[in-house]
């Protein structure tokens, strides 16, 4: 029972983690862009900004991940 728990910990631990870094990076990607990201694709309607932050958002998914496994 104690192993399950300390699974249960590690799990939610590592995944408040992964959460944090996401928006760490989102925040670190809207400071380094000249113009708001939000702006763009909300009031602009501009999909390629949403397809990049997308692909963005899946990159870094995959690196944490990566990290966290090793």
């Amino acid at each position: 029972m104690t192993a399950f728990i300390l699974e249960v910990a590690n799990t939610i631990f590592f995944a408040v983690l992964g959460v944090a870094l996401l928006a760490g990076s989102y925040w670190l990607f809207d400071r380094l862009t000249p113009f708001s990201i939000t702006k763009e694709i909300q009031n602009e309607k501009n999909l390629a900004m949403s397809v990049l932050l997308g692909a963005v958002f899946l990159a870094i998914a995959l690196i944490v991940s990566a990290v966290i496994r090793s």
